[in-house]
């Protein structure tokens, strides 16, 4: 097959980004299929932008994956600069979409609403088939972290471009496992097939994950030295609520615990402001050891006692959720711990480490210290049982689930 992949937000693995469209292109090109990524030229949440001058379109091939770079206009934050690349990306796309040879099915990818409405059209105008996949529900994310009112006129449009989008889609993928829920508790079901929806988990490389854990290692003494090591790696943003590792942090240093550091990697808005409150707690305890390149994260997270996965609790929850970064916890080999189980939760499914509530500091820090003190047969099983959870969304293998449905 010739294939678009659509995804405003497709960052190649080099510079730090959304991989799994990366994975899904060089596998199905393995397979003998033509993929061709569509995505803006402006890196999400960087200061690169590919293209320089007022050329519309720029091909590359970037980690062995064909990229078709679209120009777009800086923006920093979540302003009115956003907003305008959200409309400016798919309008330039239905333009470049005029100047190239129609492919045989375009997979295009949210939360970009508008986005997929431009795949949806020029689908139709080449009068091929379209496969929506849907890694978080806009505006339904919007409502719940941001506590806009349904009632909103901004938020009812959303929602009604939301249900056109699904009902006018060959298919429908969801990365959580709620899809069909979703879209009962809407009351959409009456228009939208429910067996045009699949669900296909994000996932690992584990091939390369290994490759990564043997030869890329940071020099770091906070990751080789005789503590017990509890490690967040992600953004650091209000939805990831990072004050409760902070309060957990403090819980510890007040009960005694010297030899139990939380080291949290990554960036984004709240990290200044919570450094300052760490240094004002006087926590010993906790370092904040900022942005890393991908290359060391399986390193850094095989280092670990135990990996957190923390995000702020919202309504969401009943329809499941599929962290990139849970594949890659789990390729580690050690437990993790999740402050927000899910609908499916594949922690506790696989038992590979602890998913529940955790509404207080000091519970959080009675949950790393269950693993703290865990007899060593019983900890070395989560371990084995992470690993096979692994294998189970290894991208190799996710790739065929992906094939099915675009055939």
């Amino acid at each position: 097959m010739n294939i678009w992949i659509i995804n405003h937000y497709a960052i190649p693995p080099s510079m730090g980004g959304l991989v799994r469209h990366y994975y899904f292109s060089k596998y199905l090109t393995n397979k003998g299929h033509r993929v061709k990524i569509f995505t803006s030229s402006k890196i999400h949440n960087s200061e690169i932008n590919i293209i320089k001058d007022k050329v519309l379109l720029k091909e590359e091939i970037i980690d062995g994956v064909e990229y078709s770079f679209i120009r777009s206009t800086e923006y920093k934050g979540n302003g009115f600069g956003r907003i305008f690349n959200i409309i400016e990306f798919p309008l330039r796309l239905f333009k470049v979409s005029k100047t190239i040879s129609k492919p045989d099915v375009i997979y295009t990818s949210s939360p970009d609403l508008f986005t997929a409405l431009t795949a949806i059209l020029i689908a139709k105008k080449f009068k091929i088939k379209v496969v929506v996949e849907i890694r978080d529900l806009w505006p339904e994310s919007i409502v719940e972290y941001s506590k806009i009112s349904k009632k909103n006129i901004i938020i009812k449009i959303l929602y009604k471009l939301e249900k056109w989008i699904y009902k006018k889609a060959d298919k429908l993928v969801f990365t959580m496992s709620g899809g069909k829920n979703y879209i009962i508790d809407k009351g959409w079901n009456n228009v939208i097939d429910l067996n045009k929806i699949y669900q296909v988990n994000n996932g690992v490389d584990i091939d390369e994950f290994n490759i990564n854990k043997e030869n890329s290692i940071l020099n770091d003494i906070d990751l080789t030295d005789n503590t017990f090591k509890v490690i967040y790696m992600g953004s650091i943003r209000k939805v990831n609520h990072i004050i409760s590792l902070v309060q957990a942090a403090r819980v510890l240093q007040e009960r005694g615990f010297t030899d139990i550091k939380i080291l949290i990697y990554g960036d984004g808005t709240e990290k200044k402001e919570l450094e300052e409150l760490s240094k004002r707690l006087e926590l010993n305890n906790l370092k904040f050891k900022g942005f890393v390149e991908k290359k060391y994260v399986a390193g850094i997270l095989t280092s670990a006692n135990v990996n957190v996965v923390h995000v702020q609790n919202t309504g969401l929850s009943k329809y499941g959720c599929s962290w990139n970064k849970l594949f890659e916890y789990m390729a580690s080999g050690k437990p993790i711990l999740s402050n927000c189980p899910q609908e499916d939760d594949l922690i506790n499914k696989y038992d590979c480490g602890i998913s529940k509530y955790l509404e207080k500091p000091e519970e959080y820090a009675d949950s790393i210290l269950y693993f703290y003190n865990m007899e060593q047969e019983k900890y070395n099983k989560i371990c084995t049982n992470a690993l096979t959870a692994a294998r189970e969304y290894d991208y190799k293998k996710l790739t065929n689930d992906i094939e099915k449905i675009l055939n």
